[in-house]
């Protein structure tokens, strides 16, 4: 096989390849042992004609198709492993311009890898946001707790009032009629929890244990159910037990029992600090984002649609299947939004051709930097991973497939390339 290569402009490649005889004369007769079974010839069994025959009653060409089959990707593939400087990133286009029973020539036209013009990615400046944290979030983070570590006690000496859990049982009609849905037994409801339609709620303040009263309400005119909505119904309610949430007092007890800590204000103190590393977390990653997007915006590349089309693809896949573990698939998503596959595509394009981008402008520093992963990297990741999940790092290797392996090989090298960023800009 002999071949010739011809740059093309928009980061394309021509082939023009010439099978060698011999090799071509293979694939043919490896075609005929495929497909002779198919072909009925006067005299023979079925199958066991020979190729002679075949091609004398249905042409020189009959075997054609399906040798073309089994030498087109095979000598493809063979130019690609003498061009390993050259990355496809789509089918070829195929076109035949010589064939016949001893000879083929075609050519095969086929999208590189885009070539990416770095602009700017070291010597710049970049702000990270300051962190502070106010007393009032220390506040509402222990507010939370004191909550969560909240009990209830039953009322006996008051009606109910806004805040109360009261157990009732309730039925409701519309035009003197009960309606489906409109009843319940011992249902705890929470005052000033906005769990039933407005009114309703309100309507039960002031009632005692043991009381019944009708409640009127007006259901929503945007209600769900359509013959229900925007009428005005009665509930039957019966207040049957009432009541009301206790918190513990923030002192050295509370702190022992929601946290590892023997007093309050060390509790407190850890509040703080876990609330600061959130703020910090958040603003290293604007900081990223920040950094990324003006690195990619510095750059300059032709990303090519079927770079995009495949990435539009994916991002769907995996939209799909975020879908289907919320009980819905995409055929599901498309009925009831009124979306097509096309228009979906669509939506995904812009993002999709920033993604690509995005990622070929990486691989171009991670290449002109020199940046590579060491072991001592991916054991990090481990280490990140096996303390995140309360594990031993050899605990987590045993439950890594290869699927997870590519993860951390995937996530060492982010955090060396974006620890190399900030190494080789200023940060403010």
């Amino acid at each position: 096989m002999s071949y010739t290569k011809e740059m093309l402009e928009n980061d394309r490649v021509k082939f023009t390849i010439d099978v060698d005889s011999e090799q071509w004369k293979e694939a043919l007769n490896e075609a005929y042992r495929k497909e002779k079974g198919k072909y009925q010839v006067a005299g023979f069994r079925k199958g066991h004609a020979p190729r002679a025959f075949i091609e004398r009653l249905y042409g020189p060409q009959v075997f054609f198709d399906e040798a073309l089959d089994i030498i087109l990707p095979k000598t493809y593939d063979e130019v690609l492993d003498k061009e390993p400087d050259l990355f496809p990133v789509d089918r070829p286009e195929v076109s035949i311009t010589a064939i016949t029973d001893s000879t083929l020539q075609y050519t095969a036209e086929v999208q590189l890898k885009p070539t990416v013009k770095l602009g700017a990615y070291t010597g710049l400046e970049f702000t990270k946001d300051k962190v502070k944290v106010t007393k009032e979030e220390v506040s509402e983070e222990i507010n939370k707790a004191r909550d969560n570590a909240g009990w209830w006690e039953q009322v006996t000496d008051r009606p109910a009032q806004m805040g109360d859990r009261v157990k009732i049982d309730y039925v409701g009609s519309v035009d003197g009629v009960n309606f489906d849905g409109g009843a319940a037994t011992d249902y705890e409801l929470e005052l000033g929890s906005g769990t039933f339609i407005p009114g309703f709620e309100e309507g039960v303040v002031g009632m005692k244990a043991g009381e019944s009263k009708n409640v009127n309400v007006t259901f929503p005119k945007e209600y769900h159910a359509e013959n229900l909505a925007g009428k005005e119904a009665v509930f039957v309610v019966t207040a049957k037990d009432i009541t009301v949430k206790k918190l513990p007092e923030l002192d050295d007890e509370f702190a022992k029992d929601v946290s590892d800590f023997d007093t309050f204000k060390e509790y407190e103190a850890d509040v703080k600090k876990k609330i600061k590393a959130r703020k910090e977390d958040a603003a290293d990653a604007a900081l990223e984002r920040k950094m990324i997007d003006t690195i990619v915006e510095n750059a300059t590349v032709n990303v090519p649609k079927c770079m995009i089309d495949d990435e539009a693809e994916e991002m769907i896949n995996e939209f799909a299947y975020r879908l289907m573990y919320q009980g819905m698939n995409i055929d599901d998503y498309y009925k009831y939004t009124g979306q097509t596959p096309e228009k979906l595509k669509e939506s995904y394009a812009e993002p999709a051709a920033r993604t690509v981008k995005t990622r070929l402008v990486f691989e171009q520093i991670i290449k002109e930097a020199g940046i590579e992963v060491t072991a001592e990297d991916e054991e990090a990741v481990y280490a990140d991973l096996a303390a995140k999940q309360n594990k031993s790092v050899e605990e987590i290797k045993k439950d890594f497939n290869e699927h997870y392996v590519s993860y951390v090989k995937n996530e060492a090298m982010n955090k060396k390339f974006m620890a190399y960023l900030k190494a080789n800009n200023t940060i403010k």
